[in-house]
């Protein structure tokens, strides 16, 4: 490491930063600003180029392989990111010292994580659940049950793990103690805040998921891509191999394809067609008036060598561009907040789970960021606002029991027996 020329007093070592195993770039304070050399010029920056390029090709591979299988299994892939996120970020403050004087520490925060999971994902989707079962009398009733005492279940969960805290308190041990207890606390509510908006946007159509999620994508290497070629100026402090190059190319590149993909992916009823149950089967639905496409002729004055003569543009398409320009203007401050959050902690990644990247924190980041705005996006200026009969529907199956059912069922047709005799 290069010694600082405005460090202390001759002889005084400069402060070095920790780096996780298996990370291929240095920190970024030993990193010359960019000024006026192109990063491509760097030669030894290709070696780690070319491991990103591999490890990306295996994770659009397997991410393209998920997102066929289908929700559920989008859904599961959610879920081993949140663990492999949830680990780095217990692992931050761990002191393997102190831990030794606590056995048992480390399940705590996990009864907590497990908790936290149990209460989100039983919100979320309990409708669904009563959706899948509703055929078989006994798991409906099981589920109904399950449905009716799952807060209680978890507050009680989550009070065990409050005593048995206050039980494990040793004796010169408290501040670490109850500093562990306010991060784990802090760690589930960001990674639950996002996944649960994400897991959201899965069922009301996967297109809500994919399109954001590829968009995060699609900008990051843009933008790497901008900036190792073209980028000279530097754009933030806080990550000084960001550069303005890398910034605007990356932005114009995501919102460009931000139009297209959604022309693409809006083709597909399986990418569109929000899923009520939690079955594996393919899905067929209306694709909506969103989905439908609009017809324009082309000016005279195209090029007449040129075959289109008519162009189709979804109406989803101009809403996809509103994600591209979040995507590309907004997402990358969660990166930016990353990587001060890593410089307060003077760490290069949060792990070293993904070659070339760094750990599962530093590539969702931003998608934390991206993944709250499309689902507030789409309930506030897509998702219908008007009650229909399948949300009634709904809440009738969720909340009332078979006997009141049958008695809603009598009275509703009483009544609408009533109204006909009444017309006639």
């Amino acid at each position: 490491m290069q010694k600082d020329s405005n460090s202390g007093a001759p002889g005084t070592p400069s402060p070095r930063l920790r780096r996780r195993r298996g990370s291929n770039e240095v920190p970024g304070e030993v990193v010359k600003a960019n000024g006026a050399h192109l990063l491509v010029e760097d030669r030894n920056k290709y070696k780690s180029m070319l491991i990103r390029f591999y490890s990306t090709l295996w994770m659009i591979g397997g991410f393209a392989f998920i997102i066929y299988m289908g929700h559920l299994y989008i859904w599961a892939m959610v879920v081993v990111i949140q663990i492999f996120m949830v680990k780095e970020l217990f692992n931050l403050l761990r002191r393997a010292q102190e831990d030794k004087q606590l056995p048992g520490f480390r399940i705590l925060n996990w009864h907590f994580f497990f908790t936290a999971m149990l209460f989100v994902y039983g919100r979320i989707l309990s409708q669904r659940l009563v959706n899948t079962v509703t055929s078989d009398k006994f798991l409906y009733k099981l589920v109904s049950r399950f449905i009716k005492y799952h807060m209680v279940t978890c507050y009680f969960l989550y009070i065990a793990g409050f005593v048995w805290f206050i039980l494990t308190l040793k004796k010169k041990r408290y501040k670490y103690q109850f500093g562990q207890f306010a991060w784990t606390h802090m760690i589930l509510i960001v990674v639950f805040t996002q996944s649960s908006f994400t897991v959201a946007n899965i069922f009301e159509g996967i297109f809500w998921f994919l399109l954001p999620a590829s968009l995060i994508v699609i900008n990051d290497i843009a933008a790497y891509i901008f900036g190792f070629f073209f980028g000279k100026t530097p754009l933030i402090k806080l990550s000084p191999k960001k550069t303005w190059e890398g910034f605007i190319g990356g932005s114009v590149t995501t919102i460009i394809s931000a139009f297209l993909l959604a022309n693409i992916f809006g083709r597909f009823r399986w990418l569109t067609c929000p899923r009520k149950d939690l079955s594996v089967g393919w899905l067929n639905c209306d694709p909506g008036p969103l989905f439908k496409p609009d017809y324009f002729t082309v000016p005279e004055w195209f090029p007449s060598w040129l075959p289109w003569r008519e162009i189709s543009v979804l109406p989803v398409q101009w809403h996809a561009m509103w994600l591209g320009l979040f995507a590309s203007i907004i997402a990358p401050f969660g990166g930016f907040f990353a990587s001060g959050f890593k410089r307060a902690f003077k760490i290069k990644d949060f792990g070293d789970s993904i070659p070339g990247h760094g750990g599962m924190t530093d590539r969702m980041d931003c998608q934390m960021v991206m993944a709250v705005f499309a689902y507030i996006y789409h309930q506030s200026f897509v998702a219908p606002q008007n009650v229909s009969v399948e949300m009634i529907l709904d809440q009738i199956i969720m909340n009332l029991s078979f006997e009141e059912q049958q008695v809603l069922y009598s009275n509703l047709g009483q009544i609408i027996g009533d109204k006909i005799f009444g017309e006639s």
